[in-house]
């Protein structure tokens, strides 16, 4: 994978999935070597971020290497200049582009633009480094992610479509709970069935979350309302009402189960309180897998260790 983008976890195959995973359960063991000693991430951000820019950032650094911040006020992607523009520019100064945007296209029109590997670090329709993350921390967990029980409890965002594609990817047998309307797009539903077909998984579409949390390993939830949703707040909050994560729900589920988060939450909304400070919470071990997940990434993406 030395080279390549990583726009799409779909883009991937398993085996390349387990390797990225396993880099990651070595680093993380490891601390720090030094394996991008010289090399400079550019980390392009239309969208405001903690865990996304911090665990970059100390990624590149932990590998000896170091990171570029850039606002969208500072570059103004598609508005101050073209991103193909930016793309061929960047390119000269830097060994690896990390861009978080609204749109997808614009993440990929970087990728086709650019001499460097593009990393996708959040779009309007995939968030795989997030996916790496989770797969990373189910992983530890359960000692891999074949057979694990997920359920998906809410919307159908980014966060969920990369988490579909992944773990059918990887044979686990995901359960979604979504309001009428807020499910995947059936692309996404269609190649996650095909790659759990593959590798002895499965997906299900459910409108109850107690169903989809019925013997379930996992928990997990994400906010009703995404950056760029704003205007839709109040009739997400009407439709989601029912698609809470609270102790009650997870009595449902398997007595081993955890509860996972990507962060931001909004207590109180998709999460109550009490779930995410629990004993079966695992959602800032979740947090810190950012950083092994994507050293990891960097690693393989730029230097491809043997470790």
């Amino acid at each position: 994978m030395l080279g390549r983008d990583f726009i799409s976890i779909a883009d991937y195959t398993p085996d390349e999935v387990r390797l990225l995973l396993d880099a990651a359960v070595k680093l993380k063991a490891r601390g720090r070597p030094e394996l991008l000693t010289g090399r400079t991430l550019a980390m392009i951000f239309e969208k405001p971020s903690l865990r996304t820019r911090v665990s970059f950032q100390v990624a590149m650094q932990d590998l000896g290497g170091h990171a570029i911040y850039l606002s969208q006020e500072e570059v103004g992607l598609g508005v101050r200049e073209p991103v193909k523009d930016i793309a061929r520019v960047l390119s000269r100064y830097v060994d690896v582009i990390a861009a978080r945007t609204y749109l997808h296209a614009t993440v990929t029109e970087l990728a086709d633009y650019a001499d460097v590997p593009v990393i996708n670090a959040l779009s309007d329709e995939e968030h795989p480094c997030q996916a790496l993350a989770d797969l990373l921390t189910i992983h530890e967990r359960f000692g891999g992610v074949k057979g694990v029980r997920i359920a998906y409890i809410g919307d159908g965002n980014n966060v969920l479509r990369s988490l579909l594609i992944g773990g059918a990817m990887l044979g686990a047998h995901i359960a979604m709970a979504t309001p009428e309307g807020y499910e995947p797009p059936g692309t996404v539903l269609e190649a996650a069935a095909v790659a759990g077909h593959e590798s002895g998984g499965s997906i299900r579409l459910l409108r109850e979350p107690e169903a989809a949390v019925d013997e379930a390993d996992v928990v997990y939830t994400d906010v009703w309302t995404s950056m760029g949703q704003d205007s839709e707040r109040f009739r997400r909050q009407r439709d989601f009402a029912r698609f809470r994560v609270d102790l009650d729900l997870m009595r449902k589920a398997s007595p081993r189960a955890v509860i996972m988060h990507d962060l931001p939450a909004h207590r109180g909304e998709e999460i109550e309180d009490e779930a995410i400070e629990s004993a079966q919470s695992v959602i800032f071990d979740q947090a810190e897998n950012r950083l092994h997940a994507q050293r990891a990434l960097l690693a393989m993406l730029l230097a491809q260790p043997d470790l």
